[in-house]
């Protein structure tokens, strides 16, 4: 049998409304002490209405006692899974950051709604302190990415528990644009989408790649086809690891007759970038980079082209564009506007175009650097 005393917080809470009536704010600051050290004591074995009543005691606690005996609340609170869920909820929403910042970085008893409520309403600390947390869902993220300062986006994308949503990584590569530091971040990110990946590398300054390359050496070759625009007809497995997968699955598909409209549409609509621009790739003669390329480019006049060429129809070819709409400026509400262009297209005009375009990648590369 435990030794450990029985607590009666359902009393307490009378107690301390008579007592607090004519204490002075250091009684308050001491009387907050010890009920925190019953609180703690003894949280593994209170019940939810138990709970309740110390979160009750803590609110009367918490009036007009000064910033510093907050903070140590917050701090001493913060890890505890069962700590008052309405205090918690007071703490984290304190203008003060220093009370704040403990909960908000690490309390289980905050939920994303209250987290989002949170980075939607308070300041550039409150974001930092919410971007720490050990896991952070992408509907946080969304959040932070779109309010948060530079250190707050930094941040974010430096902890490994953060997930960040198809709309987060498209704003974190343009908030990029210029940021070197972040872009180091995001580049040496794990599982950033290659779709992502390869905008980020293209827009990347000089110093930036050095840096990744200089992080990850096997990713040179991406890294270097992707500034290069996808000109060079490389090995398709360079691009890392699930690129080759997707390539070698898609080739084989193809070896034994089944890469068709259907399976190429069927990558698209599933989000299977890699296999997608494998597959348009195959279909087209064209290097993966290209494809790759073309699909995070903001024009779509490529991807008309190559669609054309490997015979897809306008809704094939509308699965494509959304596919790349993720990821690059096309405006996906407006896809349906390229229709009339894609039905004008004929397949003669389509492959000079490819052949032109081959053409001069060809100069491009015989030409001394």
């Amino acid at each position: 049998m435990s030794s450990r005393p029985t607590a009666r917080p359902a009393n307490l809470l009378d107690e301390l409304q008579n007592a607090l009536a004519h204490g002075t704010v250091a009684r308050r600051v001491e009387t907050l002490r010890r009920v925190t050290d019953l609180f703690l004591y003894g949280v593994a074995d209170y019940s939810d209405e138990q709970i309740d009543v110390f979160d009750d005691v803590f609110h009367c606690l918490i009036e007009e006692i000064e910033t510093s005996a907050k903070s140590l609340l917050a701090k001493r609170l913060a890890p505890v899974p069962k700590a008052p869920p309405r205090l918690i909820y007071t703490l984290a929403f304190d203008d003060e950051i220093e009370i704040a910042a403990p909960v908000l970085s690490h309390s289980e008893r905050l939920n994303d709604d209250m987290l989002i409520a949170n980075a939607r309403s308070k300041s550039q600390g409150h974001l930092l302190a919410i971007s720490k947390r050990k896991v952070l869902s992408n509907a946080v993220t969304d959040v932070l990415v779109e309010r948060g300062n530079n250190e707050v986006v930094e941040s974010a994308v430096n902890n490994p528990g953060a997930e960040f949503s198809d709309k987060g990584f498209t704003e974190l590569v343009s908030r990029a644009e210029g940021n070197d530091e972040l872009a180091t971040c995001l580049g040496t990110r794990r599982g950033i989408p290659r779709p992502h990946y390869l905008k980020l590398i293209a827009r990347a300054s000089d110093s930036v790649r050095e840096r990744l390359q200089a992080a990850n050496p096997r990713a040179a070759d991406d890294i270097s086809a992707a500034v290069k625009q996808a000109a060079l007809n490389v090995d398709p497995g360079a691009g890392g690891e699930k690129a080759a997968h997707a390539y070698r699955l898609v080739k084989s598909l193809s070896d034994d007759g089944r890469l068709d409209e259907r399976q190429i549409a069927e990558f698209a609509a599933a989000g299977r970038f890699e296999e997608t621009c494998a597959a348009l790739a195959i279909s087209a003669n064209v290097p993966v980079t290209t494809v790759e390329n073309m699909m995070i480019e903001s024009r779509s006049e490529g991807l008309m082209v190559l669609a054309k060429v490997a015979g897809l129809s306008w809704m094939s070819l509308k699965l494509v564009l959304e596919l790349g709409g993720g990821t690059s400026e096309i405006e996906i509400e407006n896809i349906d506007d390229h229709k009339s262009s894609y039905d004008m297209l004929r397949p003669s005009t389509a492959q000079q175009v490819l052949r032109f375009y081959r053409m001069r990648q060809d100069t491009a590369q015989t030409e001394p650097a």
